[in-house]
């Protein structure tokens, strides 16, 4: 039957708060220091995947839970402006929003308030939805505390209903990359970037780790930087520079490069394709600040292919 949705999208929801100077340590003491620039944008490595993939025109669904103050109804807003149905999303009484601080000078350093990122549980799910979707992804896995258990059992049940499947693990703050293993079993496609992918395998060599990797999924699409990505599977190995821009800010680039690879991925193109819409999407997505201002449309991405 046909999908209402090509992609659902599970992960948190919060602002991004954004401070730009070529210094940026605070000065204890109570010193107040004035720094160049600072925004408020739409945040989060799943929200920023979600919308890029409806910029490039797919039909995106969210599941996630928000709480009951001006950073949910902020992040909402911009959602439902960035075309992302949140039918799913769930609000929570009794917690507070969760955000980040971006320390941004050309690299990155970011402090995060978990508040309610990790608070979506299994229970909370909309099943109804996730039947409804083509693919699913799922951002920030070592964020995601309460629903962490049953990721497994989501995956698999989302094998067992059709759906495609993927992940973008991120960063793991408390630096363990414990319990993961399982649901890569039932995981088609993962996303990291260099520093993740050696963390998580515990190696020191990006060619064994990316070996070790596709002997559980079919896909690692590796995220290099500046440096371009490699896409691998057990058959075969591509590599790719990145697009020289203009850089601004790299808030979220990882998560518009998710966004390219799903796109290719979803409507069914080789692993080159994807490989170069999901480059070309990472790189246009700096020249402005914040991880959705500059997100390509399907009409720019294929003006770059």
């Amino acid at each position: 039957m046909p999908k209402e949705f090509d992609l659902v999208v599970v992960g948190e929801i919060n602002p991004d708060i954004i401070l730009r100077d070529d210094d940026l340590v605070p000065v204890y003491g109570q010193t107040e220091k004035l720094i160049a620039d600072a925004d408020v944008t739409v945040g989060s490595s799943a929200v920023i995947v979600a919308a890029g993939a409806a910029r490039l025109g797919l039909r995106v669904a969210f599941i996630g839970v928000v709480a009951q103050d001006y950073f949910a109804d902020y992040m909402l807003n911009e959602m439902a402006k960035l075309n992302i149905d949140t039918t799913a999303v769930k609000t929570i009484p009794g917690i507070k929003s969760g955000f980040s601080i971006i320390f941004s000078k050309g690299d990155r350093a970011i402090l995060t308030y978990a508040g309610s990122i990790g608070e979506l549980r299994f229970q909370q799910i909309d099943f109804n939805v996730i039947a409804k979707a083509k693919h699913l992804h799922l951002s920030s896995y070592f964020l995601l505390k309460e629903l962490q258990p049953d990721i497994p059992k989501l995956f698999r049940l989302a094998k067992e209903m059709g759906l495609s499947t993927s992940i973008d693990c991120n960063w793991d703050p408390k630096n363990e990359w414990k319990g993961i293993d399982e649901a890569l079993k039932y995981t088609d496609l993962l996303l990291p970037n260099e520093n993740e992918m050696l963390a998580l395998c515990k190696r020191d060599s990006v060619a064994e780790a990316l070996t070790e990797l596709v002997e559980t999924v079919d896909i690692v699409a590796l995220k290099l930087g500046s440096k371009g990505a490699i896409a691998k599977t057990k058959e075969s190995e591509i590599s790719m520079p990145s697009l020289k821009v203009n850089v601004v800010d790299t808030t979220g680039a990882g998560d518009s490069f998710d966004a390219g690879f799903l796109h290719g991925y979803i409507n069914g193109f080789d692993i080159e394709r994807c490989l170069r819409q999901a480059i070309i999407c990472g790189s246009l997505s700096t020249r402005a600040v914040g991880g959705t201002g500059a997100q390509a449309d399907l009409a720019e991405m294929k003006d770059f292919l």
